[in-house]
């Protein structure tokens, strides 16, 4: 399982230039809105300094990391919702990922103009959000418009969602996203909607160079947004991520040592996507690969047999389990098992993060 992550903003907040630090995909980055008309897609490896411990004990022939697929989708506009820009489009490329990094100019440069003529981050996270409100206001209007007929012709889910789509159109007639009143139970009624708003977002302030842990007003300004939401928070500055992505992994250690930073910014906002969208990463490892996959927290064992192939899930039997822990610890899986830290777990077994694992299955 992998999992999507679109980035959105303004035009000329720095989104093409830090999904180039991603990817080197070479999506165009111009001083001029919508010159990302068509979304760029790159599949990023996700940083996991485990993986590479597990390396260099196996000594594989590969190692293969887990991906994030990152989607830049063009700046959105004023109106977008009502198809100014390019914002049907836009709109409609931001329904099919699973969650959005929202991108804040926090970066002072005359070189860069800025759409709205100053930094004001709150204001520009306003701009979209207001776009992308309006946009789920029609689509629940649309639905609640259809929803007594539907209900009458036996939909007992339609039936049972028409107090949660009052209350969402509530929600955003007062300026509300969808997020804000949605609980578990809710948003699986409403799923079928694709609410813009109801997607997991963090906010990632592109910051300028002497501004890297995110103090300045303007980064903090976006910060408070996200504190108040209960979304993700990132500091980046798009600048030194493209510096970094052009370095060896020794001189990239270097470089982050230099700045004093344990990490990059990019590599902190993947780890904030897993995070919000409670992913875990378990492997699996031997003598051809060693090889990270994704999961959803709480997956039972046969989910995530199924992430390495359906034929895996549907005869799955049982699952030899070691954490990662143990394995670095002792250097094999010879000597875990001899230690009796190697277990056989079943059916109902939740795959914990870390976890290597081998599994058993007839088909």
């Amino acid at each position: 399982m992998g999992f999507n992550c679109g980035i959105i903003g303004l035009p000329n907040v720095g989104k093409s230039t830090i999904f180039n630090a991603m990817t080197a995909a070479g999506a165009e980055a111009s001083n001029y809105p919508f010159c990302t008309i068509n979304p760029n897609i790159g599949m990023v490896p996700l940083r996991d300094e485990r993986i590479y411990r597990l390396a260099e004990i196996a000594k594989p022939e590969r190692v293969l990391p887990t991906a994030v697929e990152f989607v830049d989708i063009a700046g959105i506009v004023k109106g977008a919702s009502k198809g100014e820009g390019l914002g049907n489009q836009f709109l409609g490329n931001i329904r099919s990922v699973d969650t959005i990094a929202h991108v804040v100019r926090c970066f002072q440069d005359p070189q860069v103009v800025h759409v709205e003529g100053k930094i004001d981050p709150k204001g520009d996270i306003e701009v979209i959000e207001t776009e992308l409100i309006l946009a789920d206001l029609d689509t629940v209007d649309k639905r609640l418009e259809r929803a007594p007929k539907m209900a009458k012709t036996g939909d007992k889910l339609v039936a049972e969602a028409i107090p949660v789509y009052n209350a969402l159109k509530a929600a955003f007639e007062a300026g509300r996203p969808a997020r804000s009143v949605l609980t578990k139970e809710t948003a699986a009624l409403v799923k079928d909607l694709n609410l813009l708003t109801a997607k997991p977002i963090i906010y990632v302030a592109n910051v300028d160079e002497d501004d890297l842990a995110g103090v300045s007003h303007a980064a903090q300004a976006v910060k408070e947004v996200a504190d108040r939401e209960g979304a993700g928070f990132v500091a980046i500055c798009g600048k030194i991520e493209s510096e970094i992505a052009e370095l060896s992994e020794e001189e990239r250690a270097e470089f982050l040592k230099s700045l004093g930073l344990k990490e990059s910014g990019l590599d902190k906002l993947a780890a904030s996507a897993y995070k919000l969208l409670g992913l875990i990463t378990f492997f699996t490892v031997g003598k051809k690969e060693v090889r990270a996959w994704t999961v959803e927290r709480d997956a039972k064992a046969p989910k995530a047999a199924g992430a390495i192939h359906s034929d895996f899930e549907r005869g799955f039997i049982k699952a030899e389990v070691m954490s990662y822990e143990d394995f670095v610890k002792y250097g094999s899986e010879a000597a875990c098992r001899e230690k009796g830290l190697l277990r056989v777990e079943g059916k109902e077994y939740d795959v914990k993060d870390g976890d290597i694992m081998h599994f058993r299955f007839n088909v």
